[in-house]
């Protein structure tokens, strides 16, 4: 009797477990962009919540929740009720802050606090420059800068931004020093290097298209492994002076932990359907990325492979982020 009871409820919660999934969404899901409007993380987000508002016949609303570079937004989504309802599009950005607030003494392991759904686009940086400087190649930069240290300055978007990372890694891994000016966005930023206010910049593509375009900077190199083909000309930065370089950002959906299966695997294959359309790839040209779907799993190491790398990095350069707890 004990052993049919056991059964029973087995396949009892199995069923219910499917009729959930079954019938997801019945009411309105929101996914929460840990900042601020109309940037990459925020872009992504409205393009996906409306493909998946036509597919599933309900409202799926994105919340602006900006605040401790991504780790406000990020933690109300950890703490949230884990049922499907509340997702979470997230950046290297806010998962290094989950990391800081959530992953204790030892290695960070994202599943311990959210479900990993799928990442949406993995998106390079180009290496800008002002045309004033004497330099064509990373590796022009990186003499320069070893002549006269200091002597060359990069801008990001903000303390434990990928901008700013994405400098620290170039340095760390050429062995030099520039001096590093934080603006509140990249526009600022943008705008001090066309006048010349400092040096260089790792940017988003598609923010510098038209200047590089139009001459006013120059790009000498994209942070992928493999040239970019919005810049098909631009070398990579491991081709042109820095071998073995790499900063790639990524945006991706994910969920609190204990999300049912059924669930996370529903939402991840509506997505990667989404993401294979014609429509989805002209709309990711704008920010200069490409689709990148992975599974569940697929994106769990992703994550915690990309947090490793950037918290060393961290750590080895004694870098203060911002709003970790």
């Amino acid at each position: 009797m004990i052993i049919r009871a056991l059964l029973i409820a087995l396949a009892t919660a199995v069923s219910v477990s499917s009729a959930t999934a079954a019938s997801f969404p019945t009411r309105t899901v929101k996914i929460i962009v840990p900042f601020a409007a109309g940037g990459g993380t925020d872009v992504l987000a409205r393009i996906i919540a409306q493909k998946l508002n036509d597919k599933w016949g309900q409202a799926v609303i994105v919340e602006n929740q900006p605040g401790a570079s991504g780790g406000l937004g990020t933690r109300n989504v950890v703490n949230a009720t884990p049922d499907g309802y509340t997702l979470l599009m997230a950046s290297t950005g806010a998962l290094m802050a989950a990391a800081s607030s959530f992953g204790g003494d030892g290695p960070f392991d994202v599943t311990k606090v959210l479900a990993p759904i799928t990442v949406g686009a993995a998106p390079p940086y180009v290496l800008v420059i002002n045309p004033n400087v004497p330099a064509k190649t990373a590796a022009d930069l990186i003499k320069i800068s070893k002549e006269k240290p200091e002597s060359l300055s990069y801008g990001s978007s903000g303390v434990g931004a990928a901008s700013h990372l994405s400098g620290v890694l170039f340095e760390s891994e050429a062995g030099i020093k520039m001096l590093h000016v934080p603006y509140r966005g990249t526009g600022p930023g943008v705008t001090d290097l066309l006048g010349g206010r400092i040096e260089l910049m790792f940017a988003p593509g598609p923010v510098v298209q038209a200047f590089v375009q139009a001459g006013k900077l120059k790009a000498i190199g994209v942070t992928d492994k493999k040239r970019s083909k919005f810049y098909p000309d631009v070398p990579t930065i491991a081709e042109s002076g820095l071998p073995g370089y790499e900063s790639v950002g990524w945006f991706g959906l994910l969920a609190p932990a204990k999300t049912p299966p059924e669930i996370v695997k529903q939402i991840n294959a509506d997505v990667v359907g989404i993401m294979g359309t014609k429509e989805f790839e002209e709309q990711l040209a704008l920010l200069g990325a490409e689709a990148t779907p992975q599974t569940p799993e697929e994106f769990a190491r992703y994550i915690n492979a990309d947090v490793a790398k950037w918290t060393k990095l961290v750590k080895d350069n004694k870098i203060q982020m911002p709003g970790g707890n």
